[in-house]
């Protein structure tokens, strides 16, 4: 083993890929230990990536990137990969504004040729990349590195489905880490893994086929299906055999010795789609990691020597811890209170749920079309679900919410976390459009929290609605730090309220761009511009009594809210159309997320790039009334 460093040798993977097997070792060290060093600078997605190091480092070796097309699922796993891309001088730069991405991006790199944060896309988009490579006559390779917890949804079967259906040749790369499919990974299991991909094998079982090439039907098929399942019978596969890929594996990914031989193997194979089983240690080679429950999946800064994580000290708790203790609140008083996760049980709370209620907490996978169409089944059977769902990945299910709860007006309870921007992890996981997706759809109730408090009593709500489906969003991180009533009363369904009354501007929010209504309310008052503002708390039905008075009684009326283009504020204008009330002069303005994708910064500069900060609310209404708000603000 040499001592120099190599990773100062590697710019680009066609840097590496002359070196010795002793130096791929050593480089997969010194590429695990600069993740550690990065991600305790930037915090992120840590675990998966430590992960997959060697077999990062064994694929850009073997094959020839990036022509040779590298498609990571999800995404999280991705560091080790822009690490040996041209892209270590900015990996320390990684969730922040202007840096890197924490997922897979086309606009970053050409080595990225496919953006991924959700899960299970990956194989879909390989053999997309396949079939236009094959249309092409091209010959380079597609590898679709998949993890386990991705084989949940659904997506990724039909993609094999459809793939094993075909000839053209992709790769696919299961990365078994956690759910423990895998037989015990050896010597034995490495050496047949290697005999199965081998060209000497590949040869004879060419050699077979031929042979019973002009028999009867009936003996090719048996002559096939012997030879998959006595395979099948010593080295697993036999499931994927029957999706139709050629399964190779189990190989331990953290072994190069054993993982080398059988990429170059596979690579060498003609026609086809394969599976190679790699089975990996999420958090491998870092004891914090390996040691903690969630192999330190997301994590914030952190000690690299005591693997000891930086804590915020928060004034509140998060939103998300509200809406569990509400909801665990409800569920002591009504055992048909059900609560269901797509594997997200610590991101929406329900882990706490499920510490209290294990027989009434289900967690899906990630399988967000199956949890809502679940949901409903449950619902019609007189349970109260709560699926509890990113906003963005709501998205997934997003038929399903139509077809099997809205037409059927089953009353499934949908807790939409993240809602808004959401900092570090960027336009992939921003709560954008549920406002617009759901409030098209008849029979829902739509809410927004701007506060803790009324969090608390939209769960209220959500429990004592029985006669259709209702949606409440909520924002991600910490909430206002105002008092939680010990027992909240549900709402007047379609009621919002006054917050602060004025004369002149109207500032209708909906969500928790609350409290920047309010601030700018304080410097319109200084400006001699008397502004009231108004939480709506419902998006549908709209408090068209509230909205009707705050037309009738202001020069100008701001909507406010955290969603895009096409929601609350689309739904106010057309109210009002309908009312006459846009025919009288009326002054009204919509503020919404703008209609682009905002990159990943902190929350706060997000929003203010946004336009939806509260100087821009203030900077809006003086444009709305004509008058410039630089040069009155200096004079005042």
């Amino acid at each position: 083993m040499v001592d120099t460093p190599l990773l100062d040798q590697v710019k680009l993977p066609a840097d590496m890929r002359e070196f010795s097997r002793d130096q791929l070792k050593q480089l997969a060290d010194e590429v695990r230990a600069e993740v550690i060093n990065a991600v305790s600078v930037t915090g992120g997605h840590l675990g998966a990536g430590l992960g997959v190091v060697e077999l990062t480092v064994a694929i850009h070796h073997v094959f020839n990137t990036p022509d040779d097309k590298l498609i990571w699922d999800v995404g999280h796993q991705c560091y080790p990969h822009k690490v040996l891309t041209g892209r270590r001088d900015r990996i320390r730069t990684l969730r922040k504004g202007g840096g890197l991405s924490g997922f897979t991006k086309r606009a970053e790199s050409e080595y990225d040729p496919f953006g991924a944060a959700h899960s299970s896309t990956s194989i879909s988009a390989g053999m997309g990349f396949a079939t236009a490579r094959d249309l092409d006559g091209r010959d380079n390779h597609i590898i679709s590195v998949i993890g386990d917890g991705a084989m949940t949804a659904g997506m990724a079967y039909e993609a094999m489905n459809n793939a094993g259906a075909s000839d053209s040749k992709m790769i696919v790369i299961l990365n078994d880490n956690d759910m423990s499919i895998a037989p015990p990974v050896g010597a034995m299991s490495a050496l047949l893994a290697k005999m199965v991909s081998s060209q000497g094998y590949q040869a004879l079982r060419g050699f077979a086929k031929s042979m019973v090439k002009d028999a009867p039907r009936p003996v090719k098929e048996t002559a096939k299906k012997a030879e998959e399942y006595s395979r099948g019978m010593v080295t697993g596969g036999t499931w994927f055999e029957e999706l139709g890929f050629y399964y190779v594996g189990p190989v331990d990914g953290h072994d190069l010795d054993h993982l080398l031989p059988v990429l170059e193997n596979v690579k060498n194979m003609k026609n086809g789609p394969v599976l190679v089983h790699v089975v990996t240690q999420k958090g491998k080679g870092y004891a914090p990691a390996e040691n903690s429950a969630d192999k330190y999946h997301g994590v914030s800064k952190f000690n690299v020597v005591t693997g000891e994580q930086s804590k915020s000290i928060a004034n509140a708790p998060s939103y998300t811890r509200v809406f569990a203790d509400s909801l665990i609140h409800e569920a002591r008083k009504d055992d048909k209170i059900v609560a269901i996760t797509a594997a997200m049980p610590s991101g929406t709370g329900l882990n706490l749920f499920e510490q209290e209620f294990p027989e009434r907490t289900f967690d899906v996978g990630i399988a967000e079309q199956h949890a809502v169409t679940f949901a409903a089944g449950m619902a019609a059977d007189g349970y109260k679900p709560f699926a509890a769902i990113y906003s963005t990945f709501l998205q997934r299910g997003y038929d399903q919410v139509v077809h099997d709860v809205a037409i059927q007006n089953l009353p499934v309870r949908f807790a939409m976390d993240r809602a808004g921007l959401v900092g570090a992890d960027g336009p992939t996981h921003a709560g954008a459009f549920d406002i617009a997706y759901l409030g098209c759809l008849p029979n829902f109730v739509l809410m927004a929290a701007a506060d803790e408090a009324d969090l608390a009593r939209m769960v209220a709500t959500a429990v004592a609605r029985d006669d259709g489906p209702t949606a409440f969003r909520y924002a991600r991180g910490e909430a206002t730090g105002i008092e939680i009533p010990a027992d909240p009363q549900p709402l007047e369904i379609g009621k919002g309220r006054i917050i602060k009354e004025g004369s002149r501007v109207a500032l209708l929010s909906y969500g928790t761009r609350l409290a920047e209504a309010l601030k700018a309310a304080e410097t319109l008052d200084t400006l001699g511009l008397s502004a009231t503002v108004a939480d709506a708390r419902f998006a549908k039905p709209l408090d068209m009594d509230l909205i009707k008075r705050l037309a009738d009684e202001h020069e100008v009326l701001i909507t406010l809210e955290e969603g895009s283009i096409g929601g609350f504020g689309g739904f106010v204008l057309q109210e009002l159309a309908k009312a006459g009330r846009l025919d009288h002069g009326l002054k009204i303005r919509t503020m919404t997320l703008p209609d682009l994708f905002i990159d990943q910064d902190t929350p706060e500069n997000m929003y203010k790039q946004a336009l939806l900060d509260a100087d821009a609310i203030v900077e809006e209404v003086f444009k709305v009334i004509g008058r410039d708000f630089a040069h009155h603000s200096a004079l005042a």
